[in-house]
Order: structure tokens, then C-alpha cells, then sequence
């Protein structure tokens, strides 16, 4: 069951934002519902939202995907008009869909950023320190030259209003990442919040810390 809160401006920004558990929810579906809300929010008739959620076991495809980075045995990939590479989804994962108008839509690295500022925040609070990498998108733990990656961001923006999102690694299976180059990168190790943490987390634990993080990071960048 979805539950929804409006934000107001006495919350996090002058721009009222919609956050939306959904649960469980199949990568189509999703889109589906992302594409619908994408041109509501467009032409005014809905405010800016953002969707948490889970989805079943799914490989996606970015528009930069290569044959290679596919998994070679035949498993299902669904190709995407996202940002980024190849990436798989599945419980355990945290997904955020933020469908919002941009106050700078030409500047999609600045929002990108800005979701990664975000995300670092969440691990900070959950005393995992986390950092970004130049010229790699999304969020990476550990040491210098044995970098983990713990979060990882796929964007697009049409007619200035954002879609797609951020996949935080929360308690997932990550044997799921060994059929693919994840994100296009050869030598990346893929971690998760339990993993760092060495107990076990929910996803149920995590979305409170999300929601609050990413809503401000998302008030920085909204129109």
C-alpha cells in the first residue's frame, strides 16, 4: 500500500513536494506511473513528487549500455531512456524516482550532484562515511584505489522535469551484480548498508533517513 505526504514550505522549500511509498513495484509499472506524473508535473497539473519504492529482480540499460557490460547468459535487460549504463535492481534496494522541475534544467550535472550530496548525508547519519569520485557517477565507501559502491544515480530531464533516480544498496543480494559490468565500470565492487555496517538493516529503517536527506537535497535544485 502506498502512503503519501505533502510536504509544505514550512518543511523543506518554497516548492511543495509529494513523497510516495509504493512499496514493492514492478520496474514497468513504475515507469508507467513515472511517465504519467512526468507530464502532469510538466504542465502544472501536479506538484513535484518524489517515489520511493522496491522493485523485483531487474537488470536496466541506460542509454550508454555496451554488449558487453550485458549479462551473457540470456537474462532478461530492460532498456531505458535513463542517463548511465547498465544497473540491477531488486529487494533490498532502496529506488528513488524524483519527478521534479528543475530551476536549472540545462545544469544536470549540478542536480546529480546534488542527489549525491544527498545520499552522502544518509550514509553520514548512519555513521558510514561516503564520498564521490570524479567523473564517476554515484556514491562509493572504503579506501582509496578499494572503492565500494554503495549508491548509484541514473537521470533524465524533458521539457525541464527530471526522472529516473537513485538506487541505494541497503540489504540486497549483490550476487545479482555479478552478471554485469555495473555502471559500465570494469574493476567496481558493489557494497550495501548492511554490509558496511556488518548487521542487518531494512529498507523500512532506511526510508525515513532517504526521505529527510533527499527532500532538501531536492529543494536546492527545484523550481
Amino acid at each position: 500500500m502506498a502512503a503519501t505526504t505533502a510536504l509544505t514550505e514550512s518543511d523543506v522549500s518554497l516548492t511543495p513536494l509529494v513523497i510516495s511509498r509504493l512499496g514493492l513495484i514492478s520496474y514497468s509499472e513504475a515507469l508507467d506511473l513515472q511517465r504519467k506524473v512526468h507530464s502532469n508535473v510538466v504542465t502544472g497539473s501536479a506538484q513535484n513528487t518524489f517515489f520511493l519504492l522496491e522493485h523485483p529482480d531487474v537488470y536496466t540499460a541506460g542509454k550508454r549500455t555496451i554488449e558487453s557490460e550485458r549479462p551473457q547468459d540470456g537474462t532478461p535487460v530492460i532498456d531505458v531512456d535513463r542517463g548511465g549504463k547498465i544497473t540491477w535492481h531488486g529487494p533490498g534496494q532502496l529506488v528513488g524516482y524524483p519527478i521534479v522541475k528543475l530551476a536549472k534544467p540545462s545544469e544536470l550535472v549540478g542536480f546529480v550532484r546534488e542527489l549525491e550530496n544527498g545520499l552522502i548525508e544518509v550514509c553520514k547519519e548512519l555513521s558510514i562515511p561516503a564520498f564521490q569520485i570524479a567523473g564517476r557517477t554515484g556514491i562509493w565507501v572504503g579506501l582509496p584505489g578499494l572503492e565500494r559502491k554503495i549508491a548509484a544515480i541514473g537521470i533524465r530531464v524533458a521539457s525541464g522535469v527530471s526522472m529516473h533516480g537513485f538506487a541505494i544498496n541497503v540489504n540486497p543480494n549483490l550476487s545479482a551484480f555479478d552478471r554485469i559490468i555495473p555502471c559500465g565500470i570494469v574493476d567496481v565492487t558493489v557494497t550495501s548498508i548492511s554490509q558496511e555496517l556488518k548487521k542487518d538493516v531494512s529498507v523500512n529503517q532506511i526510508l525515513p533517513i532517504v526521505e529527510k536527506h533527499i527532500s532538501q537535497s531536492l529543494a536546492k535544485v527545484s523550481a
